[in-house]
């Protein structure tokens, strides 16, 4: 039976201040109403979606299938964003490249369009990935009150109380303070090695280094991990095929040079 979600309190954050002033640009933009758009404002939607989602997409990161169940008004907004969410893109550019507690962070900050609520919320909802999988926590924010009273079926989410009246500066936008990935995946994946003789270990230096569950300093070879696309000890078939075929070229080449070299040599010293 899947824990419930854990309690947490709120605190003090830009996007629970309530704006009177003059509408501007880093007010939330409502959406046209109903499912019956332009094309232009099908097209507006689509960019900010993929802007508040990713960023940036290239064309090969589009979904032309979800596109096109929402221009033909299958899907409302709040789905179309779920699909990106859950799209392999998503799931390799972001998911597969950070911890629970920092998945956290990129979703809330992308769905709901503020901070996480400390440590407590960050808790309870990487319990939630942890026991549903990115899919149970995407849904669960997209259905919550939170979502619907603020953005409803239409609206595309989007950073909320950046800039307040009568503050020097604003926050900056979300995009720079959650990076894609930390130094969480950069150091996961230089910990990666071959497999072979350096199965297992770092052999090169002696640093001292953390014994696993425990707190000592021990010497000797820093344990590594073994890249997962290596099978057996040996590398894919396809790149030693290459190796091997790049290795007799090389040597060819080289017993080409030499026997050129020495058929010159020869003939300089015949001719004198």
């Amino acid at each position: 039976m899947p824990l419930p979600l854990l309690e947490y309190s709120q605190i003090a954050q830009n996007a629970r201040v309530k704006s009177y002033s003059v509408g501007s640009e880093e007010d939330p933009r409502r959406s046209p109403e109903g499912l019956r758009r332009s094309p232009q404002d099908m097209d507006a939607l689509i960019e900010r979606s993929y802007r508040q989602i990713f960023f940036h997409a290239f064309k090969v990161d589009r979904d032309a299938a979800l596109e096109s169940q929402f221009r033909n008004g299958q899907i409302t907004t709040r789905l179309f964003i779920r699909g990106l969410l859950l799209s392999p893109r998503f799931r390799e550019g972001f998911y597969r490249c950070n911890s629970n507690y920092a998945m956290v962070d990129q979703i809330v900050g992308r769905v709901l369009g503020r901070k996480v609520n400390g440590d407590g919320e960050r808790l309870a909802l990487s319990i939630l990935i942890a026991q549903r999988g990115l899919e149970g926590c995407v849904d669960a924010l997209l259905e919550s009150n939170e979502y619907l009273d603020r953005f409803g079926e239409m609206d595309v989410p989007q950073q909320l109380g950046r800039v307040l009246p009568g503050n020097p500066g604003g926050e900056l936008p979300f995009n720079q303070q959650a990076p894609r990935y930390t130094a969480y995946w950069r150091d996961a994946q230089s910990k990666r090695a071959p497999a072979g003789p350096f199965r297992g270990t770092r052999s090169w230096g002696s640093t001292p280094h953390m014994v696993m569950g425990t707190d000592v300093m021990a010497p000797g070879p820093v344990p590594v991990q073994v890249s997962p696309t290596w099978k057996n000890g040996q590398p894919p078939r396809l790149a030693m095929n290459l190796w091997l075929l790049a290795g007799g070229l090389g040597a060819l080449e080289l017993v080409r040079v030499l026997l050129t070299t020495a058929g010159a040599m020869l003939s300089t010293g015949s001719g004198g």
